[in-house]
């Protein structure tokens, strides 16, 4: 526990020093990730541009796809532009409030992933195991209890997280990230901070590892459906697979990411801040170019967008 700074005020302006172990090669850091946002916005820009202008890509796995380029090009901009001027300019500076808002956007896009891609579970189960009445269970009026409940328990959760966050004192001022994730905030305060502990534990669990487990059994249900009846559905098969690529990734670097500030190890930070930003900036780059690839509607729209400079209607 750490003691109050002079004349017991508690620091409200933070420096975010991640990867300042690296010294004077940090600066160069500015490369690698000023490339990845500017991939991160072109590509989920492009892919949104073409499900909207492509009347034949505006079926509700492609919305679905649309939104999460959506989420994918909101989230680095929460982030990334103040990370790339503190490895050129050492521009680090960030208030307490400003570190909330960051905190919130972050950590509610991150929730708004995974539970958007607990919807795309849910399409492929009703397109492979309820076919005739797809359409039925896909109006917005029949999902839209798969769409309140979770929306308001990620709401919730990160808003509790993020007010008991805003509510501690803090002795330190020294954020060893590159930004305002919720334990390297935390972990500032001069008192008590199990509460805060707690709460983000249930949100890791209760939402990406609670996502995961539904979208794991809609699966199970999925690859039972198709190997029993024996019909072909390779191309929704083919979209699960990409669902579950995306999904693991995700999920396994969110969680090693929260546990290394609760593990005592000598993980060194750069590694622990490293898989954060695997989990935070990675998705938003890759995100379009797994679905683009391996969306055989979406690639061959881009082709045709390649080849005619435009897209045409099909």
């Amino acid at each position: 526990m750490n003691d109050l700074p002079a004349g017991n005020i508690s620091f409200t302006d933070f420096r975010l020093i991640g990867f300042y172990s690296l010294g004077e090669w940090r600066p160069f850091l500015f490369i690698p990730f000023f490339l990845m946002f500017s991939l991160a916005i072109t590509a989920n820009s492009f892919l949104i541009y073409l499900i909207k202008s492509q009347k034949s890509l505006h079926s509700p796995m492609y919305v679905l796809i649309g939104v999460m380029a959506v989420l994918d090009l909101i989230l680095p901009i929460f982030f990334v532009p103040n990370m790339l001027l503190s490895f050129l300019f050492n521009w680090s500076g960030i208030s307490l409030t400003g570190c909330l808002i960051q905190m919130f956007g972050i950590h509610f896009v991150g929730a708004f992933q995974s539970t958007l891609l607990f919807w795309m579970a849910m399409d492929r189960y009703f397109a492979i195991c309820k076919p005739l009445h797809y359409h039925k269970y896909m109006e917005m009026t029949n999902f839209s209890k798969f769409v309140f409940l979770p929306l308001i328990r990620n709401g919730f959760l990160m808003v509790t997280m993020v007010s008991l966050a805003g509510k501690l004192s803090f002795c330190g001022n020294i954020i060893d990230h590159c930004l305002c994730e919720h334990m390297a905030l935390v972990q500032l305060a001069c008192g008590d901070i199990s509460i805060n502990n707690i709460v983000g534990l249930v949100s890791a669990f209760l939402i990406p590892t609670a996502d995961f487990i539904l979208i794991t059994i809609s699966y199970v249900v999925i690859f039972s459906s198709v190997f029993r009846s024996g019909k072909s559905h390779l191309k929704a098969i083919n979209t699960c697979i990409t669902h579950i690529i995306v999904m693991t990734l995700s999920l396994t670097s969110a969680l090693i990411a929260f546990m290394s500030y609760r593990i005592r190890s000598d993980v060194p930070s750069s590694s622990r801040i490293f898989m954060s930003l695997i989990y935070v900036l990675f998705p938003s780059c890759f995100n379009p170019i797994i679905y683009g690839w391996r969306t055989k509607e979406i690639r061959q729209t881009f082709h045709k967008f390649i080849n005619n400079g435009k897209v045409l209607p099909l």
